[in-house]
């Protein structure tokens, strides 16, 4: 499928595209407002494939597909889009890109120089810019010379101070690029830009944000900057996720090494083995049957989840130099009440006062009226912040392309 740049609005629509290994999650937007009018994804690809998918009246469709790869699986998307969405003509397509590396520290028009920079990237994500790039690969195929953008998840955390993002090692391989990147970027951005609506004072301020889901990190902010993240080099670091270890002392790769694991078989314990999966001794790596299992392992992975956030919180509040907001987001920060409770509980010290009433009602300001800093709960929207990020860079509507921070 190939179509022209659209320079009018009229049935102009963006779409936003979010590859993984087995998955494709895609949202679709009216370029005009950026009204969004459906979200879907394409599961299992390889494998029993689905397509579920729902538009802005609620609308569901649920079905089997064969969707042997993602290009298959996009074109899925494009037929559904072409046969529910009435009108819709694909005017640019955004993407979300894990990694940006040292270059790319804001939102790009993808071109083939871009994607040979972004394969350098794929040894510090493994497992996920293969995938992204996968799908910025089926996109162009299927879309010809309709403008594309990735929009990176380090971009945000670009702009951190030198010890903020240095390691202890010698200072050449800081030139070289080893050092510390961030991610969960594009999430942190939409929180940053809610507050600025939504809570003026407290954006000005020190705000600590958690990201809390199957990938899981924390951003210190001031004034909507992060200067500060748990992720560093790799999406490895920092908090233990679903199956990833989270900080761990280099000592132990160094003696799993000499005990004779290879390369490839640390990464897989490390990325795919590890974090609540390997800590529960197997039990899952999905917090909501953590929560439910009560066996003393689960309840164990969960304790440590929630004391290596707490640790943090106090952290990165230092590097702050104060705190006037926290802020849970992503599945488990938003969800998961019993993990925030826990996170917040016996927090006086540092001004943290929840208000368990509003926090098991999943309201989104969850403090209590005494708490000096203010504790939220916020859905991200990753896709919104990407259909935005696209249209100021495709340009695909000049009159309208100054998108506003208020938008979605």
């Amino acid at each position: 499928m190939s179509a022209a740049l659209r320079q009018d609005t009229a049935g102009a629509a963006l779409l936003t595209l979010n590859a993984g290994s087995s998955s494709i999650k895609f949202a679709l937007y009216d370029v005009d407002g950026l009204r969004r009018r459906a979200t879907g994804l394409v599961e299992a690809i390889g494998g029993a494939s689905r397509f579920k998918a729902k538009d802005d009246g609620q609308h569901q469709w649920d079905a089997s597909i064969d969707a042997p790869n993602h290009v298959d699986a996009l074109q899925a998307i494009i037929e559904w889009i072409a046969r529910e969405m009435a009108g819709a003509v694909i005017s640019a397509i955004g993407h979300r890109v894990v990694h940006g590396g040292m270059l790319f520290d804001r939102p790009v028009l993808i071109t083939n120089e871009v994607i040979a920079q972004l394969r350098l990237l794929v040894p510090l994500a493994p497992l996920h810019q293969p995938h992204n790039l996968a799908g910025i690969d089926a996109a162009r195929e299927a879309f010809g010379e309709v403008p594309q953008v990735a929009c990176f998840d380090t971009a945000f955390h670009r702009a951190h101070p030198f010890l903020n993002d240095c390691f202890a090692l010698p200072r050449e391989l800081f030139y070289q690029g080893v050092r510390r990147y961030g991610f969960h970027g594009l999430s942190y951005e939409y929180i940053a830009d809610y507050l600025r609506v939504h809570y003026p004072h407290h954006a000005r301020g020190r705000v600590l944000v958690a990201h809390l889901g199957n990938g899981a990190s924390m951003c210190a902010m001031r004034d909507g900057r992060s200067i500060a993240s748990t992720m560093g080099f790799s999406a490895l670091d920092g908090l233990p996720m679903g199956t990833r270890c989270g900080q761990v002392d280099p000592g132990v790769l160094l003696y799993l090494m000499q005990q004779g694991m290879d390369a490839q078989e640390i990464s897989t314990m490390l990325y795919e083995r590890s974090g609540l999966l390997g800590l529960s001794g197997g039990v899952s790596n999905d917090m909501r049957v953590l929560l439910a299992s009560g066996s003393p392992e689960a309840n164990e992975a969960i304790a440590y989840f929630v004391s290596r956030i707490r640790r943090e919180v106090g952290g990165l509040a230092a590097a702050l130099e104060g705190l006037d907001a926290i802020v849970f987001t992503g599945g488990i920060g938003e969800n998961a009440a019993p993990i925030r409770e826990r996170v917040l509980a016996g927090m006086a010290w540092i001004g943290v006062e929840i208000d368990e009433a509003r926090n098991h009602a999943n309201e989104r300001v969850i403090s209590s009226h005494l708490s000096r800093v203010l504790a939220l709960r916020v859905p991200t929207d990753e896709e919104g912040m990407i259909a935005r990020h696209t249209l100021n860079t495709a340009r695909i509507a000049p009159e309208i392309a100054a998108v506003s921070d208020a938008a979605g």
